[in-house]
């Protein structure tokens, strides 16, 4: 089943703003909240539809990329594997849901409730070089990312073999501190992290001895990247889950994959097509020949008819790139080019001092031989 696109699951047009935005995720979110539809799946699904919209579309740099690349574009990411849990969306949403994301804290009930804050690691950013040819046909790539898991020996918790803890007595076991200032417009209450505990809500009687109370160790992982057909230069890929996972427990951040393009010694990329420069001889464009030119998928031969220009570009359709939306392939655009030669011998001047004579080697275009710019214009 395609994915709906994500202006349509918020119900609000490509120029709306960030509040726009904001407001119309909420609307949508209270509808289909968890609290208000218990057991309805259909129910959790578009609520988690709306969350995954919203993510890409309150982020600015994710909203360009969407807007460009469309669903391949977030491919991986937190809305691109589909897989994103409740615990998931109330924790990075927590702002919009007003609390720990019970349907209580939405309309200032008591139902709902304030959690402990479920933590998330930081993201992790690398550069991934591709080919033209793995570009063209997208690509499974394996890759070796260090980065910060779970520790095994302590399960995560960072206690010595399992070690029971103590409840924070700063916060009394809720992961957070609440602070009230007195001021002139009346008392101001704020909320943070207990400083104590770093938002667990408990106490580590004794260290893990190898991660040190931490929970998480540095490992180099080998993650296999699924890479869609026709990404471009520049183009940030993500993959939910596979950055670090923070101490003391949570979530794991993403991992973001910078594209970048590996030059091709023939073959140049122009968007969806690809440019081969065809040098030919004198001889070979006016008696006409047949040549061989590679292409993204190997070597093909093209036939070169008699009285062919300098400057004509032949089109090989279907052998360009494939559009990373899924709109078509680009083709291969092959520019004729007529070697001139920098030496001559005594004996090759004297046979083209001859033909230069010739009243058929003086140029005469007619109004079907274009020029560049018409030309370029004709195919782009």
């Amino acid at each position: 089943m395609s994915k709906r696109d994500y202006y349509e699951v918020l119900g609000v047009s490509k120029d709306a703003s960030a509040s726009e935005i904001k407001k119309a995720y909420r609307k949508v979110a209270i509808k289909y909240h968890p609290d208000k539809n218990p057991g309805d799946t259909a129910a959790e699904e578009k609520f988690k539809e709306a969350a995954e919209a919203y993510e890409v579309l309150s982020d600015e740099q994710k909203k360009a990329r969407y807007d460009r690349y469309g669903h391949q574009g977030m491919e991986g990411g937190f809305g691109g594997g589909g897989g994103a849990s409740m615990e998931d969306i109330f924790s990075q949403f927590g702002d919009i849901f007003g609390g720990g994301g019970g349907f209580g804290s939405f309309f200032g009930g008591g139902g709902g409730g304030r959690g402990q804050r479920v933590r998330r690691g930081t993201d992790l950013r690398i550069k991934l070089k591709l080919t033209l040819q793995e570009i063209a046909e997208g690509v499974e790539k394996k890759i070796k990312v260090k980065r910060n898991v779970s520790c095994s020996s302590c399960n995560g918790t960072g206690a010595k073999n399992g070690t029971s803890m103590d409840t924070c007595g700063t916060c009394q076991g809720t992961g957070r501190v609440r602070k009230v200032v007195n001021t002139m417009l009346g008392q101001m209450v704020s909320e943070n992290e207990c400083p104590s505990c770093g938002g667990s809500g408990k106490i580590i009687k004794e260290k893990c001895t190898s991660c040190y109370g931490e929970g998480v160790v540095s490992e180099e992982d080998i993650i296999t990247i699924n890479v869609p057909a026709g990404v471009a230069e520049g183009m940030q890929l993500s993959m939910a889950g596979k950055g670090n996972m923070p101490a003391g427990g949570g979530i794991a951040g993403d991992l973001l994959i910078m594209i970048e393009e590996k030059e091709d010694d023939q073959l140049k990329r122009d968007g969806n097509n690809v440019v081969y420069d065809l040098f030919l001889s004198f001889p070979d464009v006016a008696l006409g020949t047949q040549v061989e030119v590679p292409t993204i998928t190997g070597k093909v031969k093209i036939k070169i008819d008699a009285g062919t220009q300098s400057g004509k570009i032949l089109r090989l359709r279907g052998k360009g790139i494939k559009d990373v939306n899924g709109y078509g392939t680009g083709d291969q655009l092959v520019h004729v080019n007529v070697w001139t030669p920098k030496q001559l011998s005594s004996q090759e001047k004297e046979l083209l001092e001859k033909l230069r004579s010739s009243d058929n080697f003086n140029p005469k275009p007619s109004k079907s031989d274009k020029g560049f710019f018409d030309k370029i214009r004709e195919f782009f």
